[in-house]
């Protein structure tokens, strides 16, 4: 009967050993970068895939609660991790439940994130998509979390150059033209919102179309360009600006009054005269001439108005000579 009793029991013992080796050799297999932490959140797999995606050997992290240096330059969970918190913290609320006699409700304990990962072994930052889920034993105790992982990199990088293509010019690198009016109509219901002013400047380079057939299309864009770096210089971290169109730039200031408007716009006429770019056709150099409006949003007028505002503004800036700023007439006035 003993022996009897021996023998089956040496037998799920192989089984179960052969079982943990067939584990083994299937997460070696897998393509996919995958590691497994026990409840003590040590590591207790780290395949193939995952050395290649690390640049980090299992060596290093098996038996260790190291794995996060494979990821991030500063200490940190991986989502592995959280999963182990966010069990241990179920159980706790479970057993206060039991106390107060509610009943035991799991909550779903699977994560999933996406994020950019330092990766100071592999020398690169990369976008890894994860996906932690808890492991249960035969007792329906937590026994170990598994953490797979994908590499979406080039999928988020082509992303946001599509991105980039919707709202960025491509000659300036500045905000393009759908940009600005999206910005200028967040910008205008965050002032009505805050009961703040919203300034505009139309900033355009003084007889471009000359420039341009004295120079050439190539020294045109590179005209477009520096002047584009010119203005953009003068910024803020929240101010915008953008290529409206040829020529022609726009710059939103949010929470500007008029006053600092032409503060502003008086420093990007300077800039520009600075640059020296010179002209074939005429003496001196490349200049702007600048619209300022400001308005404060409200109920009674449009962000469509501040634009038309700094539009007739620019025009008189063109019309008293260029190379200057304009204010709205009953400003200047």
């Amino acid at each position: 009967m003993t022996s009897t009793t021996s023998t089956g029991t040496g037998a799920a013992t192989t089984s179960l050993i052969q079982d943990v080796a067939f584990v083994g050799q299937l997460m070696e297999s897998l393509s996919v970068p995958v590691f497994v932490l026990d409840t003590d959140a040590r590591v207790r797999i780290w395949n193939r895939a995952c050395e290649r995606l690390t640049g980090v050997p299992a060596a290093e992290v098996l038996g260790t609660g190291k794995h996060w240096q494979s990821f991030y330059e500063q200490q940190r969970p991986t989502l592995a991790d959280q999963v182990l918190r966010n069990r241990r913290d179920e159980g706790a609320a479970a057993a206060a439940r039991r106390t107060l006699g509610a009943g035991d409700e799991r909550c779903p304990l699977a994560l999933s994130l996406e994020s950019w990962c330092d990766m100071p072994r592999a020398g690169r930052r990369r976008y890894l998509a994860a996906d932690a889920s808890p492991i249960y034993d035969a007792g329906g105790q937590l026994s170990a979390v598994v953490e797979t992982l994908r590499d979406l990199t080039d999928e988020k990088m082509a992303q946001v150059a599509l991105e980039q293509l919707a709202t960025r010019d491509g000659l300036t690198g500045l905000a393009n033209r759908r940009c600005f009016d999206d910005t200028l109509h967040a910008e205008w219901s965050r002032a009505l919102r805050q009961m703040q002013p919203l300034s505009l400047l139309m900033v355009d380079v003084d007889n471009f179309k000359a420039y341009n057939d004295a120079h050439g299309h190539l020294g045109g864009d590179e005209c477009l360009k520096r002047v584009a770096r010119a203005v953009a210089s003068e910024m803020r971290a929240n101010d915008l600006v953008a290529r409206y169109g040829g020529e022609e730039f726009a710059v939103i200031l949010p929470n500007q009054s008029l006053k600092g408007a032409a503060i502003v716009a008086e420093r990007i006429r300077v800039r520009v005269e600075l640059l020296q770019l010179p002209c074939r056709f005429a003496p001196g150099h490349v200049t702007v001439s600048i619209g300022a409006a400001t308005a404060l949003a409200g109920a009674d007028n449009h962000a469509s108005q501040l634009v038309a505002i700094a539009d007739a503004a620019l025009y008189r800036a063109k019309h008293l000579g260029r190379n200057r700023i304009s204010l709205p007439m009953s400003e200047a006035a």
